[in-house]
C-alpha cells in the first residue's frame, strides 16, 4: 500500500538533465546525418556542375572522334580532340607511382608494425605523416632540380630522357603517395587480431613468415583499399604531373617522354585563356566528366576486391 502511494511523476518525465541529453542527443544525430549526406550532395553537385558543359562539347565534338582518335590539340587551329593521348599519359604516370609506392608502403608497414621498437615507431611515423602534407607544388620542384635529372634520366635506357617526361612525373608521384599508402596499410595491419600474430610466433615463424603469412592475409582488405585510395590520387595529381611531366599530349608509351594527364590538362586550360562558352573552354568539361568516370569505376572495382577479400574475426 506504501508503494502506491509513492509519486511516480519521476517515471512519467525525464528530469531536466535527462531531457537536456536528450535534446543533445538529437541535435548531434541531425548533425552527423548532414555530415554523412555531405558526400553525397558534393558528388551530385559536381556531376550536375559537369553534365551540361560536357553536353553542350558533344553537340559539336562527335563522341566518335572523341573516342577513337589519337592526336589531342583541342586548343589549336584546326583542333584535334582524340583523347587518348590524355588516357595514356594518365595511366602511364598512375602505374609507374604505383610501382613505385606499392612495394615501398608494404616494406616500411611491415617494418612499423613488427621491426621497429616502439621508440623508433613514435618517431618515424609522425615524419611520414609530416611527409604527407608536404604541398605538391613542392614535389614538382623536386621532381624538375632533382628527379629528372638525376634519376629518371640516369635509370631509363630505352630512349633519351628530356627535361620533362611521364617518369620522373610517376617517380615523383609514387613519392607523394607513398607515406599515405604507408600509414593506411600500417593501421590495416594493426587492425589484425594480435593472437593470430602471437600465435604464428608460437608456432614456431620467423618475423618474415608472420608478416606475410599472417599479417598480409588478415589486413589484405584494408590494404587494398589503402592501394586503392592513393590509386585514386595519383590519377587526378595535377601540380606534379604539369610541372615535371610538360603539356605536351603525346600518344606515346614510352615514359621518358612528355606527356599529358587529363588532371594537367584541366589545370592547364583551365587558367582562363580560352572563352567561355566556347569549345576549348567546355573541352576541360569533356575531359574531367571522364576523369570522374574513371575514379567512379575504380572505386566501385575496389570494392568489390575488398569485399571479396575482406576477413570477418569474431
Amino acid at each position: 500500500h506504501m508503494s502506491a502511494q509513492l509519486p511516480n511523476r519521476g517515471l512519467l518525465q525525464p528530469s531536466g538533465l535527462k531531457a537536456r541529453q536528450q535534446r543533445a542527443e538529437v541535435f548531434i544525430k541531425f548533425f552527423l546525418s548532414v555530415v554523412a549526406a555531405s558526400g553525397v550532395l558534393i558528388t551530385t553537385g559536381v556531376v550536375i556542375a559537369l553534365v551540361r558543359p560536357t553536353i553542350q562539347f558533344f553537340q559539336e565534338i562527335s563522341i566518335s572522334e572523341f573516342l577513337f582518335t589519337t592526336d589531342w590539340f583541342p586548343l589549336y587551329e584546326p583542333p584535334d580532340f582524340g583523347v587518348w593521348p590524355l588516357i595514356i599519359g594518365t595511366f602511364t604516370v598512375m602505374l609507374i607511382a604505383i610501382v613505385i609506392a606499392v612495394p615501398g608502403r608494404l616494406g616500411v608497414a611491415f617494418f612499423l608494425s613488427e621491426y621497429a621498437s616502439p621508440k623508433t615507431k613514435r618517431i618515424l611515423k609522425p615524419f611520414l605523416e609530416i611527409l604527407a602534407g608536404v604541398p605538391t607544388v613542392v614535389f614538382g620542384f623536386f621532381a624538375l632540380n632533382f628527379i629528372a635529372p638525376n634519376v629518371a634520366q640516369k635509370i631509363w635506357i630505352f630512349s633519351d630522357v628530356g627535361f620533362y617526361s611521364a617518369l620522373a612525373a610517376g617517380i615523383t608521384v609514387g613519392l607523394m603517395i607513398l607515406p599515405m599508402m604507408t600509414t593506411l596499410a600500417e593501421d590495416a595491419m594493426a587492425a589484425v587480431p594480435r593472437a593470430l600474430v602471437d600465435g604464428a610466433y608460437a608456432l614456431g615463424a620467423s618475423k618474415r613468415e608472420a608478416c606475410t603469412g599472417v599479417i598480409l592475409q588478415a589486413g589484405l582488405s584494408g590494404i587494398i583499399a589503402a592501394g586503392v585510395i592513393a590509386m585514386s590520387r595519383a590519377i587526378g595529381e595535377t601540380t606534379i604531373v604539369l610541372l615535371a611531366a610538360g603539356n605536351t599530349a603525346n600518344f606515346s608509351f614510352d615514359p621518358g617522354v612528355p606527356m599529358q594527364t587529363m588532371s594537367s590538362f584541366i589545370g592547364f586550360a583551365g587558367l582562363g585563356d580560352q572563352p567561355t562558352g566556347s569549345t576549348g573552354y567546355m573541352t576541360i568539361f569533356a575531359v574531367g566528366s571522364m576523369l570522374f568516370v574513371i575514379t567512379f569505376g575504380l572505386n566501385i572495382f575496389s570494392r568489390r576486391i575488398v569485399t571479396r577479400f575482406r576477413e570477418v574475426y569474431e
